[in-house]
């Protein structure tokens, strides 16, 4: 009975994915990024970034679902003030997300879509970023070499080709940590330590070949 079941589950699923219909295309947008540090010493202020790269979209053969998933090139900064002193801290990573998405609308003219899932990051830039005052490291802000996250947002797909969406993207787990460096410099970033999260507001817009 179990070898049967696995059989239906494995045919049904064969059948899906032969009925896809599958868009290929290249998506970029804007981040802009708000970082919780677990100090309240340090003030926060949001900055902008990007992202870009190839995307891929899956129409399901059920009416309104689909799927997509992306490899993106994606860079967030964030500027954090302790003391007389500002630092911007960085992230470069490629962030694959995978959506489940359900649209609603207009056929092929427009149709608006919501979406919600999972998003994987991966480190490609600096893991230790030194904050230096008067050429003394003062603190040391080391990202993680991957994160998890998740995306929920909306959009709108005109002409089956350019889609233009807006997401929140919140962090599951820490982005990185704070650890002091012994110096006598600053005793306001000195005393900084703890987690951080980097969750950010995303625009993006898509153009499907």
């Amino acid at each position: 009975m179990k070898k049967f079941f696995t059989l239906v589950v494995l045919l049904a699923t064969m059948t899906v994915a032969a009925q896809a219909q599958v868009k290929f295309g290249v998506k970029g947008g804007l981040n802009l990024t708000t970082m919780k540090i677990d100090a309240s010493v340090a003030d926060k202020s949001n900055q902008t970034g990007f992202f870009i790269g190839p995307t891929v979209n899956f129409t399901l053969p059920i009416v309104g679902l689909g799927i997509d998933a992306s490899a993106l090139y994606d860079q967030r900064s964030s500027k954090a003030t302790a003391g007389n002193t500002s630092e911007t801290l960085k992230q470069q990573s490629i962030q694959i997300p995978i959506n489940l998405r359900y649209g609603f609308g207009l056929g092929n003219t427009a149709s608006f879509f919501i979406f919600a899932g999972p998003q994987f990051g991966f480190n490609i830039g600096d893991k230790s970023n030194p904050i230096e005052v008067g050429n003394q490291a003062v603190n040391d802000w080391t990202l993680k070499s991957s994160n998890l996250s998740a995306n929920v947002g909306l959009g709108l797909m005109l002409l089956n080709h350019l889609q233009v969406s807006a997401n929140y993207n919140v962090a599951i787990g820490t982005t990185g940590e704070f650890n002091p460096i012994t110096s006598t410099a600053d005793t306001a970033w000195k005393t900084i330590t703890g987690k951080t999260k980097a969750n950010a507001w995303q625009l993006s817009v898509a153009y499907f070949f």
